[in-house]
C-alpha cells in the first residue's frame, strides 16, 4: 500500500504534496484542489486552526496574546540580529518567533495587509525574476483581498482575505494626536494605504474581517467546503524530517510518524515552510552549499549555493511613550497599531519611502503595555544580507540565523538618522498633553518572557502599572531601572554611542525574505526559476517569502499569500496542457 493510500489520499500518492501550512501553503492547498482531477495533501507540523473552532487568543483583532503563545512556535529558533563589528564581545543570540500553526504567520502575526511599492517588483524583476513586476502581481493583489472599506483599481472585492481599516472612534487620543504632529510637520494624511505609493501617514490596513476578528490563511481559504473536497486532505502535527531524492529528484518526502518515520511519495513537491524552515529542510536533505553541509554532517546531493544565503529583514528600533490617562488604547480587543508613517531617508541610492514608523496605541497586551505608545522604526527598504545555515542533519536540530542588520553601510547611516527624527517626534511639544516620560525600548528576552500570557504575568504588571501611575515622582527612576535602561537624550548627540546602542538594540520585524529567491539559472545566487521551480533538481518547488529577490517596503504576510496565488495559476496553467495531461494520465495508469 502506497503512503499516499495509508494516509487516506483518495486515489493513491498526491499529485502535489505541500509541506508547511503557513500562508502559501493554504492558499496552494486551496487553490490546487480547485481541480477535481488532482490529489492534494498538505503537511503541517503545527496544529490545526478550523473556522468553528478558534482560539480567542487567535480570534482577537488584537494580536499580542496569540503572537506570546508558545504553543504556537518553533520554540528552539534562536537568531543573531545585530552586526557586532566593534563590540567587545558578540550580541547574545535571542529568540525568533516563527509560526508552528496551521495558517502560519497570518495566524499569530501583528494582522498588517500592506502591498508594498510598485517598484519592488520591477527590483524582483531585474534580480531574475521574470514576470514579477507590478503589472503581473497587482492582479493577484486584487485576486486575493476583500477590502471592506476602498474599490476601484488597486482593490479587489470578492477575495478570501478581508481588508479593512479602524474607524477613527477606534484611533487612541495618543495616536490621533501623533498624527496631528505630523500632519504639522508637511506629511500628507492618506486614506487608503494600498492606493497609489506616496510618503504619507495613514491609517493601517488590517486583515479583519466585518466582525472586526482576524482573518487567517487557514480560515479564509481553507473553509469548510473546501477542507470537504475529496481530493485534499490536511495533515497536522506532523513534522517532515526530510525530502526523498532519487536520481536527483523529488519524489517525497519523510515524515516523524509515531512508530518512527513514514515516506510519502508525490507528483511534486512544493516546500512552503518559510525562510527560515524552507532551506533549513532542502539542506538537511542534501541540498545547499557544499561547505555548509559537509561541515553539519549532512550528505551533499546537489550543491545549490544559494540556499540559505541572502537572508533579508526590515531592521527595527522602537521608542516608547509613557501615556498619560485619557490619551490610551482602552478597548483591550482592538487592533493596536493605528498608523503608519512612509517617508523617506533622501539617501543617494535609496528609494522614496525607503522608512516606516508604525504608531503602537499600546505595546502589550498587559497592564503596563496598555500604558505605553510606541514608535515602531523600522528601515523599509534594507540591503543587508544575513543567512540560514544548517547547524546538524539532525532534524531536531535548529538552524544557525543570523540576520547581520545594520551591516550594510546604507541601513546603519539610515537608522541613526531615522531614530533621532523619531526622538525628535517623540519630545515634540505637540504631544505633550499625550504623553509623559519618552525612552528607547529593546524587544529582548525578558520582555518576551514577561508578555507571555498567564496569570502571574497579569498580576504583576498589573501592580507595576498601578504604581507608575500613582508615583509620578518615581515613575522616570522605575522606568530607567525596569524597562529602558538608557536615556534617549545620552544616545543623541555621539554618533559612536549611538551606533553602538543600536548594533545592541536592533531586531526584525518577522518579515524574513530571499533564502531561496528566484532568478535565472545562469545566476549562482538565485535557486528557482521565476515558477518557483528549483534549478536543476526535479519535482521539487518552492513556494514562500524565501522566493523574494529583495525585501519588499511592507509587511509580508499580503506579498507571501500573492505570491501562492500567483504560483498556484503558474501551476495550474502549466499542468492543463495537453502534453501534461498526457503524462500524468499515463502515470495514474501504471
Amino acid at each position: 500500500m502506497s503512503a499516499g493510500v495509508e494516509i487516506g489520499i483518495a486515489g493513491g500518492d498526491p499529485d502535489y504534496l505541500i509541506v508547511g501550512g503557513g500562508s502559501a501553503g493554504c492558499v496552494l492547498a486551496a487553490r490546487l484542489s480547485e481541480d477535481p482531477d488532482v490529489n492534494v495533501l498538505l503537511v503541517e507540523a503545527g496544529p490545526d486552526v478550523r473556522e468553528d473552532a478558534i482560539p480567542d487568543a487567535i480570534r482577537s483583532s488584537y494580536p499580542s496574546k496569540a503572537f506570546f503563545t508558545r504553543e504556537y512556535f518553533f520554540s528552539d529558533l534562536m537568531a543573531r540580529f545585530g552586526d557586532v563589528k566593534g563590540q567587545n564581545e558578540p550580541r547574545p543570540l535571542a529568540r525568533y518567533e516563527q509560526a508552528r500553526v496551521l495558517g502560519g504567520g497570518s495566524t499569530i502575526n501583528g494582522m498588517v495587509g500592506n502591498r508594498g511599492a510598485p517598484e519592488d517588483y520591477e527590483e524582483w524583476v531585474s534580480r531574475g525574476a521574470e514576470g514579477w513586476g507590478w503589472d503581473n502581481v497587482l492582479p493577484y493583489f486584487r485576486k486575493l483581498e476583500r477590502d471592506l472599506d476602498f474599490d476601484g483599481d488597486f482593490h479587489g472585492k470578492d477575495g478570501p482575505v478581508p481588508i479593512k481599516r479602524l474607524s477613527h472612534d477606534q484611533v487612541s487620543g495618543f495616536v490621533h494626536k501623533t498624527v496631528d504632529v505630523l500632519k504639522a510637520r508637511g506629511f500628507e494624511y492618506i486614506d487608503d494605504q494600498n492606493g497609489a505609493w506616496r510618503d504619507g501617514v495613514m491609517p493601517v490596513a488590517v486583515t479583519m474581517d466585518e466582525t472586526e476578528h482576524r482573518a487567517t490563511a487557514a480560515t479564509c481559504y481553507l473553509t469548510p467546503a473546501v477542507r470537504g473536497r475529496d481530493n485534499l486532505r490536511i495533515l497536522t502535527g506532523r513534522q517532515v524530517r526530510r525530502l526523498l531524492i532519487e536520481d536527483g529528484m523529488v519524489v517525497g518526502v519523510e515524515i516523524a510518524a509515531n512508530d518512527g518515520t513514514q515516506d510519502i511519495r508525490a507528483g511534486e513537491t512544493i516546500v512552503s515552510c518559510g525562510t527560515i524552515n524552507t532551506p533549513a529542510l532542502l539542506m538537511r536533505s542534501g541540498l545547499g552549499p557544499a561547505d555548509v553541509l559537509h561541515n553539519a554532517g549532512a550528505e551533499i546531493v546537489r550543491e545549490i549555493p544559494g540556499i540559505g544565503a541572502h537572508l533579508r529583514e526590515h531592521p527595527a528600533v522602537g521608542i516608547s511613550c509613557f501615556v498619560r490617562p485619557g490619551f490610551r488604547h482602552t478597548a483591550p480587543d482592538t487592533h493596536h497599531t493605528h498608523a503608519h508613517l512612509r517617508f523617506s531617508s533622501g539617501l543617494e541610492g535609496c528609494p522614496e519611502s525607503d522608512l516606516m514608523i508604525a504608531v503602537l496605541s499600546r505595546s502589550a497586551w498587559h497592564a503596563v503595555g496598555a500604558q505605553l505608545g510606541t514608535y515602531y522604526l523600522w528601515i523599509n527598504k534594507s540591503y543587508s544580507e544575513g543567512y540560514v545555515r544548517l547547524a546538524s542533519a539532525d532534524p531536531s536540530v535548529a538552524p544557525e540565523i543570523d540576520f547581520r542588520l545594520l551591516s550594510d553601510e546604507r541601513d546603519l547611516k539610515r537608522m541613526r538618522e531615522a531614530f533621532r527624527w523619531t526622538a525628535a517626534l517623540a519630545l515634540d511639544p505637540g504631544l505633550d498633553e499625550a504623553r509623559l516620560d519618552v525612552f528607547p525600548t529593546i524587544f529582548s528576552d525578558r520582555v518576551r518572557n514577561v508578555s507571555r500570557p498567564g496569570r502571574w504575568n497579569a498580576f504583576q504588571t498589573a501592580v507595576f502599572a498601578t504604581i507608575l501611575d500613582y508615583v509620578g515622582f518615581a515613575r522616570s527612576r522605575l522606568i530607567r531601572s525596569l524597562i529602558a535602561p538608557v536615556d534617549i537624550r545620552s544616545l543623541l548627540d555621539d554618533d559612536a554611542v549611538l551606533d553602538a546602542y543600536l548594533h545592541r538594540a536592533v531586531v526584525g520585524v518577522w518579515h524574513p525574505v530571499g533564502t531561496c529567491r528566484m532568478g535565472r539559472a545562469d545566476d549562482p545566487a538565485a535557486v528557482t526559476d521565476p515558477q518557483g521551480r528549483v534549478h536543476h533538481v526535479q519535482g521539487l518547488r518552492i513556494c514562500d517569502a524565501s522566493l523574494m529577490p529583495s525585501v519588499p517596503c511592507a509587511n509580508t504576510n499580503i506579498p507571501t499569500i500573492m505570491v501562492a496565488e500567483r504560483i498556484s495559476d503558474l501551476i495550474r496553467t502549466a499542468a492543463a496542457r495537453p502534453d501534461a495531461r498526457q503524462a500524468r494520465d499515463k502515470e495514474t495508469a501504471k
